[in-house]
């Protein structure tokens, strides 16, 4: 890797403490330095986090967010506080232990020889995978391909994946964007819109058996609706930037 290239790991925390500490510790052999956003967690979970801070003082640090802002919310905390600290890239990370962490260094490979771009994860599924999951997601890759005009996105869910941290920090303290579970979607259409390149590579994915999901049926899909709409509106009116980007 190069010199200029100063990666972290960002990990959102809302109900996943004890989750959250088997992740670290898969982290903890890679040497990355890890921030932990404690999004307005209650004390069962703030404490699994302090201990996790404890355990791994020189490679840990902790973000404090005193209200549940949501996992957008959470990642603009964790990417504000990487640009503070000089972090080049960030690489965010479930803390539900869905994401297998031992395809790190090769997305740190990957990113610090294209250190422009995204580099996103896209989902090799197991046998545990829901099957309501796998349809929601062809639907959002889909819409997602529409509003960007590019059939190259893969995956546009997926909680895996690195951003260059100047770049995203500058979106995201200069626009809004939705904080909730429509975050990661967002966010990926609207960094391609401003001009981020970026790559698809496969991570598996597995759905613990006793594992706890903060995505609500209803409310997060009338959410996802939402951005999708503000999506579209937004396609239209960069129609002349989408066409000018296509001859480039």
């Amino acid at each position: 890797m190069n010199s200029s290239f100063n990666p972290c790991i960002i990990i959102p925390v809302y109900n996943h403490g004890p989750a959250c500490i088997h992740v670290v510790e898969k982290l903890a052999k890679f040497n990355i330095p890890v921030i932990l956003v404690d999004d307005g967690n209650a004390e069962e979970t703030r404490y699994c986090l302090y201990s996790i801070k404890e355990n791994h003082t020189n490679l840990v640090d902790l973000v404090i967010l005193d209200k549940n802002s949501g996992k957008g919310g959470a990642f603009k905390a964790g990417i504000i506080f990487a640009h503070k600290k000089g972090y080049t890239h960030a690489l965010q990370i479930d803390a539900d232990g869905q994401h297998d962490t031992e395809r790190v260094p090769f997305f740190l490979e990957k990113s610090a020889a294209a250190p422009d771009k995204m580099i996103c994860g896209y989902p090799e599924y197991d046998e545990s995978a829901p099957g309501k999951r796998k349809n929601g997601r062809k639907f959002a890759n889909n819409w997602c391909k529409i509003v960007t005009w590019s059939g190259g996105i893969t995956d546009s869910m997926c909680g895996f994946r690195l951003y260059p941290v100047e770049f995203t920090y500058n979106y995201l303290t200069r626009h809004s964007l939705d904080l909730r579970m429509g975050f990661d979607i967002e966010i990926l259409v609207k960094l391609i819109w401003a001009g981020l390149p970026y790559d698809f590579h496969s991570v598996k994915v597995t759905y613990p058996s006793d594992g706890i999901s903060n995505f609500h049926m209803f409310r997060d899909n009338v959410r996802i609706s939402w951005v999708f709409t503000k999506l579209c509106c937004g396609m239209f009116i960069r129609i002349p930037k989408l066409i000018w980007q296509k001859l480039k």
